[in-house]
């Protein structure tokens, strides 16, 4: 994707002055459903809510003539706890999206630049475009991962911001410790990193940066994680960061007002209630994923990288929409990034060998 300036579309009956580079940005395109088969396009959590969940939520619904808890003070405490920080260390809203963007808001404006890899997730360039500030998309590596030692050389006196997802949203691969560590030698301390883990849950390879032995040891540094995936609360938007009580405390005032239900701060903390369940179902999921990709390899896929989220990437080029039509004929709902691949989630079990099917037939498509 090109950082360079944005042309607004031909909008002949606008009614109103609206800012073109707003106008040229593609909107937010959420996962197709699947009336029929499986629906494995936008990375959600195939299992029903943890036990415990659904009451906390009944509970919540009993007080919707009442406004939310904007403060979120239990879930912040428990959070705190579980990561050994103080409270103020701790910021919750409405999903990690809804964190990205409010840090995006805090750091970054016209003239200022964000730089993050590409492909990866497909907010971060809309989200940079909002408040005016230039996006500095890096490229991948040949094998699907960040080019970390290219993305430290692209940062400037300009750069406000830069953007680490791992594992990378859609390509599965993550960046090892070791990577991390040597990147953020190179960035200047007076700019903010953000270590996007959406899916750290999953990831089983010990060589990986978690987050979690970062706490405090960067104070440029800031965690994002979600209860969206792992803990399958996507339908109610809850994400939280870790990081300096500075930094959180100006992300703190571009938050929407209120936009963080009762319902999700309950459903959080009754989910962090069911740990060893967590636990269990994320290893499931995580195994089925390796398999998966185990017999990928078998049928020829050398060009799909490891995946270490709940989802794998299949790097299909001029390809993608017609293998994304073989997936639809075996009942496969999966999500198309053109002109580069097709991000698939690991659902159900019974998923598995449709999948498997439709791989081999679009393995012969791209041959």
């Amino acid at each position: 994707m090109s950082s360079g300036p944005l042309h607004s579309p031909v909008t002949p009956h606008l009614p109103v002055k609206l800012r073109p580079e707003i106008l040229a940005l593609p909107a937010y395109r959420q996962g197709q459903a699947a009336p029929t088969g499986f629906k494995l396009s936008s990375n959600e959590n195939p299992y029903d809510p943890l036990p415990g969940v659904l009451e906390a939520v009944d509970a919540a619904t009993r007080q919707l003539h009442r406004y939310p808890n904007a403060a979120a003070p239990e879930i912040t405490g428990r959070l705190a706890a579980e990561w050994g920080v103080e409270p103020d260390e701790v910021i919750v809203a409405a999903g990690s999206v809804a964190l990205l963007m409010q840090f995006t808001l805090a750091a970054a404006g016209h003239g200022d630049e964000v730089v993050y890899s590409w492909r990866s997730f497909e907010v971060y360039p809309w989200m940079t475009v909002l408040p005016g500030a230039t996006k500095v998309p890096v490229p991948n590596t040949p094998d699907h991962r960040h080019d970390l030692v290219a993305m430290a050389a692209a940062v400037t006196e300009r750069t406000r911001l830069v953007l680490v997802c791992s594992p990378n949203n859609p390509t599965s691969s993550v960046v090892t410790a070791e990577e991390f560590e040597a990147f953020m030698a190179k960035v200047p301390t007076d700019v903010l990193v953000i270590l996007d883990e959406a899916y750290a849950e999953f990831v089983t390879d010990p060589a990986a940066v978690n987050g979690r032995r970062l706490v405090r040891r960067y104070p440029n540094l800031v965690i994002l994680r979600t209860f969206s995936k792992a803990y399958g609360l996507a339908g109610l938007r809850i994400g939280y960061g870790i990081g300096s009580p500075a930094i959180l405390a100006a992300a703190r005032t571009t938050i929407v007002p209120l936009s963080l239900t009762d319902h999700a701060q309950l459903a959080a903390i009754a989910s962090l209630d069911r740990g060893d369940e967590l636990r269990h179902r994320v290893a499931e999921i995580s195994s089925r994923r390796d398999a998966v990709y185990d017999a990928l390899l078998e049928q020829g896929w050398a060009s799909i990288p490891r995946p270490h989220g709940n989802f794998l990437w299949y790097p299909t080029g001029p390809k993608t929409e017609e293998a994304l039509e073989v997936f639809r004929r075996h009942g496969i709902v999966a999500r198309a990034y053109l002109p580069d691949g097709i991000r698939l989630t690991i659902g159900e079990a019974e998923s598995v060998q449709n999948v498997l099917d439709a791989s081999e037939e679009i393995a012969r498509l791209l041959a």
